[in-house]
């Protein structure tokens, strides 16, 4: 299987499948001499790992990372950095009678349709639990990142049609809501509405948003390498994303140009925009400005409800999926689109160090 592997420089592998032994990823491209520990990558993993509200699935997994190298005595070497987390909770039965029909909103046919064999367990490749690689690698990004000056914060932005308030943005609530909403009030509400819709054995699709400070102008490459195009890559490839969207999306095709140009200014010390409609990013690089990117999330493919579908002999037939599913994808993929994000951007960095004469020749000339 081809895919897997994401970056240029900063580069990540993930493996393993729903209900294999384990999952995990092999990051290679980092540099040396990060502190790093599994505690670094466990607060991370923590916030996707299922089991822990009413409004994600029950499936009981502690999703506890080991660090098997690339890392002595506590910083990184420069080698690869490869990670495990083993599956402990895996109810494989409950998926024995779907390897003979395709769920309605799964990649079972196209899966098929691609290999001719495809692990029904829980989707295999397809399923969720892929990103735990991504969160794992993303989570050494986000601390390379940091160490920089630059923070990644991913959040829910609405659940079906309720929308957190970010006028009133509590950035703790992100952590402390079963809804990674920063809106406590728009969290209440989001659970009652998401409760009407389980009492239904229906799922909820919803809207997550990333906000990226402290990224320096200048980052990105023109044509077919835009920082943009790189984002909104790594966000669409998490599955269940339908749509992303940066600065204004959608809305710049109802603006004028005279609406939607960011006008510059001379702060004294450094160029700034007084608005930031292009969501911090002009011509496919960094303008300095915050980046601000939006993923539209599908509701839910596995639903209670009986549904129609075709089975492998092509037989019309209804069917009710069993096991253990997310009502709602959105507060377990918002660290997700975090560390993809930071993932890219990290790469981005990595690259433009290579973009002027004077960077290669200050570093290396003697002195």
């Amino acid at each position: 299987m081809a895919g897997s592997t994401y970056g240029t420089i900063f580069k990540i592998t993930t493996w393993g499948e729903s209900h294999g032994k384990a999952l995990g990823v092999v990051v290679d491209g980092c540099p040396a001499n990060l502190p790093l520990s599994e505690e670094d990558i466990q607060k991370y993993l923590d916030r996707r790992k299922p089991g822990q509200s009413n409004i994600t699935t029950s499936r009981k997994e502690a999703d506890l990372v080991e660090i098997l190298s690339g890392v002595f005595e506590g910083r990184t070497t420069g080698t690869p950095i490869s990670l495990l987390v083993r599956n402990t909770s895996q109810r494989s039965a409950d998926y024995s009678e779907i390897a003979s029909y395709y769920r309605p909103g799964h990649a079972d046919y196209t899966f098929d349709a691609k290999y001719g064999f495809r692990d029904y367990r829980g989707g295999g490749r397809s399923s969720g639990r892929e990103t735990i690689g991504r969160v794992a690698a993303g989570a050494i990004a986000a601390k390379l990142l940091k160490e920089m000056g630059i923070t990644v914060t991913a959040y829910t932005r609405s659940i079906g049609p309720i929308e957190a308030d970010l006028s009133a943005f509590d950035k703790e609530a992100i952590f402390t809501t079963p809804t990674a909403m920063p809106d406590q009030k728009a969290s209440a509400l989001a659970e009652a509405y998401l409760q009407e819709n389980i009492k239904k054995l229906d799922s909820t699709g919803g809207v997550m948003e990333c906000m990226v400070e402290g990224m320096p102008a200048g980052i990105g490459d023109p044509v077919f390498e835009k920082l943009d195009a790189n984002l909104s890559k790594a966000i669409m490839s998490i599955g269940a994303v339908k749509a992303v969207e940066i600065g204004d999306g959608v809305q710049v095709s109802r603006a004028c140009g005279s609406q939607n140009n960011d006008a510059f200014f001379n702060n004294g010390t450094s160029i700034e925009k007084k608005t930031n409609h292009a969501g911090g990013i002009l011509g496919g690089i960094s303008d300095g400005s915050p980046i601000l990117i939006r993923a539209h999330v599908k509701p839910t493919a596995s639903i209670f409800q009986s549904q129609e579908t075709v089975n492998k002999e092509g037989e019309n037939i209804i069917i009710q999926i069993k096991g253990r599913h997310d009502p709602i994808i959105v507060p377990r993929a918002v660290v997700v689109m975090e560390c993809m994000t930071a993932i890219t951007l990290l790469d981005a960095l990595m690259v433009n160090m290579s973009a002027r004469a004077e960077n290669l020749i200050s570093f290396y000339k003697r002195k």
